[in-house]
């Protein structure tokens, strides 16, 4: 299982998933304030900066290359509807849309 802490606008969840599971569908589990739009890496509105458990997470993807830049990557920011939870660990994921 993954623990993730998801840190909304308004308020914070955490929730355990099993691996294999996206950034922001456990963020909808969570009943967290997450906003999206299109849940195919597009929109950017699922935008979120992944302060721990980096290591525990997909590599970046296609999508997430065509719609942010490589700073942004390298500052740990990421589309959480591209994102896997790809082992068990800790996540904690900040909601950073663009807008």
């Amino acid at each position: 299982m993954v623990d993730i802490l998801f840190i909304g606008k308004t308020k914070q969840a955490s929730i355990s998933v099993p691996v294999g599971t996206t950034l922001l569908d456990a963020a909808k589990e969570s009943g967290v304030d997450w906003n999206y739009a299109c849940t195919r890496g597009t929109c950017a509105r699922c935008r979120c900066l992944i302060e721990e458990g980096r290591e525990y997470v997909s590599e970046v993807t296609d999508a997430e290359w065509n719609r942010m830049e490589e700073e942004e990557f390298e500052q740990g920011y990421r589309l959480s509807c591209q994102v896997v939870a790809e082992a068990d660990g800790f996540i904690r994921a900040v909601h950073k849309p663009y807008f």
